[in-house]
């Protein structure tokens, strides 16, 4: 025979097995109000972008950062750097490949408190097909049903296969490239 005690510790340890991302808040990105953007080098000279096409989710609770999971597709046709060179090459076979891989996702499992308003997202960054591990570092103010996020990510373009035949070293183009997130997302009904 089962006893009360046995059921109310099974009920107890049953809630506690719920996982933590029950808890957390989920949110939209708001594309009209945040920024993707991207700089880079060429021939010396210090250049930027954005993409135009970008979504995703957020599920995020500031109590539990570590259940928080993120989910932002990005549109790689609609990178613009202002140049109609270079904005014109952007999509082809050497740089982004947009006809095979005309999506970069990032894919964050759990985001790490670093103090006050600082967290970092520990994830996976796919472009052209190529999987990387990535630590995106992020201040992130809540204020209401308004999520902001404000984030700097340095990568190197050779190890996701961006920059093809004679762009793969730094020659003309530099290796190193910045990513700047200005994220604005809505917590959902």
């Amino acid at each position: 025979m089962v006893s009360i005690k046995t059921i109310a510790a099974l009920s107890l340890m049953t809630g506690l097995s719920l996982p933590l991302s029950a808890m957390a808040a989920d949110w939209t990105i708001d594309p009209a109000h945040s920024t993707l953007a991207f700089s880079g080098t060429q021939t010396g000279a210090p250049f930027s972008g954005h993409f135009g096409s970008f979504d995703g989710t957020i599920s995020f609770d500031p109590a539990h950062p570590e259940a928080g999971q993120a989910h932002v597709t990005i549109a790689m046709s609609s990178a613009v750097t202002g140049d109609r060179q270079r904005d014109g090459a952007l999509p082809g076979k050497d740089w982004f490949d947009v006809a095979g891989f005309p999506s970069a996702v990032f894919d964050a499992q759990n985001f790490k408190a670093k103090g006050g308003d600082a967290y970092e997202a520990a994830g996976t960054l796919v472009i052209r097909g190529i999987s990387k591990p990535v630590t995106l570092p992020f201040k992130l103010d809540i204020d209401g049903a308004t999520l902001h996020v404000k984030g700097h990510l340095d990568l190197v373009r050779s190890a996701f296969g961006i920059g093809q035949g004679v762009w793969a070293t730094g020659q003309w183009v530099a290796l190193e490239v910045g990513v700047d997130l200005d994220v604005t997302a809505q917590r959902k009904p």
